[in-house]
């Protein structure tokens, strides 16, 4: 069918434009959709499929799996070789220093931390998409793995006797040795975890944690960084707590031990700091100029070095150094398993955690260069470089920001950088570890502390949410507060929880809106946020801002009820109450005619009169056909009428003309009725002999209580069409299916038609495996959009007469029983 604008109603616009009117069989037609039932193959058969082999498939397969054969035959060595391997040496030399100080977060020796710098680096060059980001040790996650190390190893548990003397000291050797196994089987754990979610394609896990989540996540994360380096920077000695609050009750123990800080150590640690945070603003000053970054971090480590080995600092100032560093590489080894069970949340919380971070870093870089980054890849190649690193007594790793801009700012093109800076690292553990023996622990620990400026500056994150997102904001302060509190693990989980709720509270308290048309064109607006939206006549559009589900499901029908001003529940139940007393009035009145006969064969009369009916609509009783009313009276019936505006609503049943013949209902709405209607309503109602007329106050008040609907807002009487739009609803449940279903039947009970438009086709898929088309609700209720939906409700019941107030009955005509 084809309806011209114009034709349909003239609040549409200016301007004929004439199309079909498509409902969801005739889009069928129209486009040949495919219907999922006649297309889809079985599982069955789709599981056969995925288990062919063929040739093509495998090169695919192998192809996805190692990225490398994609770009290493394609390799330049003339445009990608000097600026990869400038790079890389730029990298390698920070992996040093930070592989080192990140070691002690992680509450291992040093030469761990380099070796953390080393095989992940190699296993992602294989593995991994992103030709950016640097592979090894970070803060956060070395501060996460520092937290299971010292749970599970604590210093308690390795006192040993100083010979004769009655004071215990810590027995380094085995606590380290033990710690080493811990941080191993919990790298492990978490690389098998992060390579499972990969091969299932959960890469998107990683988009759970928000931008202002994980940004305030690594926030807080520093601020426990700072805190466990405070030994070191005071050369103090504080009790280790573990669980809720531990970052308190170690701040308040250091602050307790800060009289018993060593004045040397103090002293190296300030020295360190103001010489990093001096050359690293030079730095940063003439970045501009320099071709690549000065390493401030390694200049600082050969430079404490030098002057603790010559100065003696460890023996004349016992001041705490690194240590014995072995040269070479240690041989693999199984982890303890026996620790799995007690680190499976760590694992996990490492996996997810790290994964976020390298992915944001991964697509950042990929965006800004031009390519594509695999996200399930990713993960795959993330956790393969530490089940595998965790064989070789590494611990967790990931991406580093300070590191991939470095390889990004000096040239590096592909993940050659990456292998670059691993060779770099590989000569130091292999030639160079022994000679950073004397290098003190100090210097390490401004190193961290100096690198975390960037993450405390993220506190002015606060400021911008303010402005621009509260919820984001609370998020962010939520998820910043339970990681200082809580811990790092018990924190994220805490914040990815309530992160996920704030999406389902707003999901479940959407925006209700009816929607106008804008004049001379097919959009439709909400009418209360643009005023050129215009409502068409007797049709109300109804939209939410979220999709239809089981838990806004009862919130959509309440909110339609308050938009639409139908209160269906309650119209619906003084309907069926009103036709049982109909029923109950027939009766009586035919016993009352039975009656009447009997008394007028018995007087024999010769004219017999009839008896006079009851009245039983509004306009009859009020007097609007009365023939003999006051002329001024019937002369302002009409304009009384429609003067009328969000008054009490009356459904009123009439007399039916044959015995057998069903009610007709009458929807009407107005103002306060006089005490002459009301008192023949109470009549009706209560079935009792009450003349006409003769009404109380009482007898008002519980009339009004009874027959008004309460209040309905702005519905009027002459609506007659209500379309759902559902173009925001992605999917569809069964609660929700049931919702409109009882949508379709109650408001048809009041001769309201429902339709649907802008359904997406998986929620028509949907609606057809949940039963909902039946023989009263068909896909013709279905539109491809609203203004499809308006067209046809203005061809079906644009042209229904509304209401009139013709009398039934004479009410002059009766006589009193």
């Amino acid at each position: 069918m084809v309806f011209s604008l114009m034709d349909s109603t003239h609040r549409f616009g200016k301007y004929r434009v004439e199309r079909e009117v498509l409902d969801e069989l005739r889009l069928e037609e129209v486009t040949q959709r495919k219907i999922l039932s006649d297309t889809d193959t079985s599982l069955t058969e789709r599981f056969k499929d995925s288990l062919r082999c063929t040739v093509p498939k495998l090169k695919r397969s192998v192809m996805s799996s190692l990225p490398v054969l994609n770009w290493l035959p394609k390799y330049s060595v003339w445009d990608y070789g000097m600026p990869d391997l400038i790079s890389g040496i730029s990298v390698g030399i920070m992996h040093l220093p930070q592989g080192m100080a990140y070691a002690l977060l992680a509450s291992l020796p040093p030469v761990f931390g380099l070796y953390s710098s080393l095989y992940p680096t190699l296993i992602y060059f294989f593995f991994g998409t992103s030709r950016h980001i640097s592979i090894g040790t970070f803060t956060v996650l070395s501060i996460m793995v520092g937290s299971v190390t010292e749970r599970l190893a604590p210093d308690v548990d390795f006192l040993k006797m100083n010979g004769t003397n009655v004071t215990a000291e810590v027995d380094i050797t085995a606590r380290d040795s033990y710690r080493v196994q811990v941080a191993a089987a919990t790298t492990v754990l978490g690389g098998l975890i992060q390579v499972l979610l990969g091969l299932v394609k959960f890469g998107f896990v990683g988009t759970y944690l928000s931008e202002p989540l994980v940004r305030a996540y690594t926030t807080a994360a520093a601020g426990h960084a700072v805190v466990a380096q405070l030994k070191y920077i005071f050369g103090v000695s504080p009790t280790r707590f573990s669980g809720p609050l531990s970052l308190v009750y170690t701040l308040k123990d250091v602050c307790s031990l800060l009289p018993q800080a060593h004045p040397p150590t103090v002293v190296v640690s300030v020295v360190s700091m103001v010489f990093l945070i001096a050359a690293k603003e030079l730095n940063s000053f003439f970045s501009s100029k320099l071709p690549v970054p000065i390493p401030v971090e390694l200049i600082t480590i050969v430079a404490g070095t030098l002057i603790s080995n010559y100065a003696c600092l460890n023996t004349n100032y016992t001041i705490s150094v690194v240590g014995e560093i072995p040269s070479g590489l240690s041989p693999p080894s199984v982890p303890d398993v026996s620790i799995v069970g007690e680190v499976m949340g760590d694992a996990f919380a490492l996996a997810i955690v790290g994964y976020a971070i390298s992915i944001s870093l991964g697509k950042t870089f990929a965006l800004k260069h031009g390519y594509k980054v695999d996200s399930n890849q990713e993960l795959i190649a993330l956790g393969l470089s530490n089940a595998v690193g965790g064989f070789f007594q590494c611990f967790s790793v990931c991406s580093s920001m300070s590191r991939s801009l470095i390889q990004e700012t000096t040239g590096g093109k592909t993940q050659m950088a990456g292998l670059a800076s691993a060779l770099i690292v590989l000569v130091t553990i292999l030639k160079l570890g022994p000679l950073f023996q004397e290098l003190p622990k100090a210097v390490l620990a401004a190193i961290v502390f100096v690198n975390l400026k960037g993450m405390f500056k993220q506190h002015f994150d606060v400021i911008t949410l303010w402005k621009h997102s509260k919820i984001d904001l609370v998020v962010w302060l939520v998820t910043w507060v339970s990681t200082l509190l809580l811990n790092l693990d018990l924190g994220l989980a805490a914040s990815i929880t309530f992160a996920l709720l704030t999406v389902i509270f707003r999901t479940q308290m959407p925006t209700y809106s009816v929607l106008g048309n804008i004049p001379g064109t097919e959009l439709y607006l909400d009418i209360e946020t643009h005023r050129e939206a215009r409502e068409i006549p007797g049709v109300t559009i109804f939209h939410s801002s979220a999709t239809v589900y089981f838990a806004n499901a009862e919130l959509y029908l309440e909110a339609l009820k308050q938009k639409s001003g139908l209160d269906i529940g309650k119209m619906i139940i003084y309907k069926r109450r009103q036709e049982a007393k109909q029923k109950r009035r027939e009766r009586r009145a035919e016993r009352r005619a039975k009656r009447q006969a009997k008394r007028e064969r018995r007087a024999q009369r010769g004219a017999v009169q009839p008896p006079c009916a009851p009245v039983f609509s509004v306009e009859e009783e009020a007097g609007w056909g009365d023939t003999h009313m006051d002329e001024n009276v019937t002369g302002n019936v009409d304009e009384g009428w429609t003067e009328r505006e969000n008054g009490t609503v009356f459904v009123i049943p009439t007399s039916p003309r044959a015995p057998d013949s069903p009610c007709r209902w009458e929807y009407l709405k107005g103002g306060a009725p006089d005490s002459t209607s009301l008192g023949w309503m109470s009549d009706l109602q209560d079935g009792d002999t009450t003349t006409l007329g003769s009404s109380s106050e009482d007898t008002l008040s519980r009339d009004l209580e009874r027959v008004s609907l309460g209040s309905l807002g702005k519905w009027t009487w002459d609506i007659h069409s209500i379309v759902l739009d559902l173009s925001t609803a992605n999917f569809i449940d069964t609660v929700a299916i049931k919702t409109i279903k009882n949508i379709f039947k109650d408001f048809s009970e009041i001769d309201v038609d429902i339709y649907i438009s802008g359904c997406q086709a998986s929620v028509v898929e949907e609606l057809e495996l949940g039963n909902f088309f039946s023989e009263s609700i068909t896909k013709r209720h279905l539109f491809a959009s609203v203004h499809d939906a308006v067209l046809y409700c203005q061809d079906h019941r644009g042209a229904t007469s509304f209401p009139t107030f013709e009398p039934s009955v004479d009410m002059h005509s009766c006589t009193k029983l």
